[in-house]
């Protein structure tokens, strides 16, 4: 299966050749999963000689999983249980909508013939953006906050390179919603995802649905204030979160002590003991911990998952998170919130796009996307 997801469609040849098993043996387990469903096959001339081909079933059909964060563009393909195709490219900052639409489009298109797959199989695709969007308007919900999309008319604008329906969110709610079917918040009824990275956002589940609020814009915790006549942020407000920590906001802090570094960098040098480090990133938590305590006074969650690259600092971010979060709101001991890492890293949006695409323009069904290599 990892091999095929990884290579495309192959003949029982080509599968024995790559995995270094014995063409009886793949013969074998090509059959068993035929008879599951999970692959299928077809007749193919190779060398003027018939074979057999192997891929992926694709019986209810795919969907494309988008995501535009502020530096990268991340596509998957789907079914209904496992990632089949996944590309990500980097993108400028302030990158053009048309040209990362344009490239997303191109993206699908070469993922598709790399499976083997017709055009027609693609029934939609899920697109999230890191900034709140509202459906009403199809449009930003808030001007400004994603400079060259003001304006765009977002799901018209890719569904009409597609040709296929797009549904679009904002990535912090799509991060919310992959981690509640695939990830840490499986089976949870209420949570917060928070994604922490050139930008902070959050995503809320509540009763098991996604606050989304009337215009679009529940969750945005990047824009609480938390000090008093901060630095100037992008949405015209002083002292929010999102400025005090993203970043380049931790690297510049750190920049007298340590040099030019990348926020992977601090996280690593943190790892190591280094205390200037394990001091940003300590700040960072505190601010972020102030930030959730009201969002947790309001929702009362089950679970507060952390994502984006800040998140890959795991402990050295946790613990002074929970303390400030503890300190800041009201705290049940008996059943406090469980503040967990997100069990799928820097997928957890795309993913959640890509069940966005099967809930809201392809037919409900219930898989896993579990395979995700």
């Amino acid at each position: 299966m990892d091999t095929i997801k990884r290579l495309g469609a192959l003949t029982q040849v080509e599968l024995a050749d790559a995995t270094g098993l014995s063409t009886a043996t793949v013969s074998i387990i090509v059959n068993e999963l035929v008879a599951a469903g999970i692959v299928a096959t077809t007749q193919v001339t190779r060398s003027g000689r018939r074979a057999i081909q192997v891929t992926l079933s694709r019986g209810l059909g795919l969907v494309a999983g988008i995501h535009f964060s502020t530096r990268a563009l991340k596509v998957v393909l789907a079914d209904p249980t496992t990632v089949v195709a996944s590309q990500r490219l980097p993108l400028p900052a302030e990158h053009r909508h048309d040209t990362g639409m344009d490239r997303a489009a191109e993206l699908i298109a070469e993922m598709l013939a790399s499976i083997g797959a017709p055009q027609s199989e693609l029934l939609g695709a899920g697109l999230g953006i890191c900034s709140p969007y509202n459906p009403s308007t199809d449009m930003l919900a808030v001007p400004g906050l994603l400079r060259g999309w003001d304006e765009v008319r977002i799901a018209e604008s890719m569904s009409r390179r597609l040709g296929k329906p797009v549904a679009v969110d904002n990535d912090a709610n799509l991060g919310m919603l992959g981690e509640s079917r695939y990830g840490a918040a499986r089976n949870a009824q209420s949570g917060v995802f928070v994604s922490i990275g050139h930008g902070i956002g959050a995503g809320i589940l509540y009763n098991g649905e996604i606050m989304r609020g009337h215009d679009g814009t529940a969750g945005e915790i990047g824009h609480v204030r938390v000090v008093e006549n901060g630095a100037l942020c992008h949405c015209g407000n002083r002292g929010c979160l999102e400025v005090m920590v993203n970043s380049s906001a931790i690297v510049s802090s750190l920049r007298n002590a340590v040099g030019n570094v990348t926020l992977r960098d601090v996280i690593a040098m943190a790892r190591q003991g280094d205390l200037g480090c394990s001091r940003v990133i300590s700040d960072a938590a505190h601010y972020v911990g102030t930030a959730l305590a009201s969002v947790c006074n309001l929702v009362n969650p089950e679970i507060v998952i952390i994502g984006g690259e800040l998140a890959d600092a795991g402990p050295i971010l946790i613990a002074p998170l929970e303390a400030s979060l503890e300190r800041n709101s009201l705290h049940n001991p008996l059943h406090p919130p469980r503040v967990e890492v997100s069990d799928l890293g820097e997928d957890a949006s795309v993913l959640g796009a890509a069940a966005f695409a099967f809930d809201s323009v392809a037919i409900p069904v219930g898989g896993t996307l579990e395979a995700l290599a």
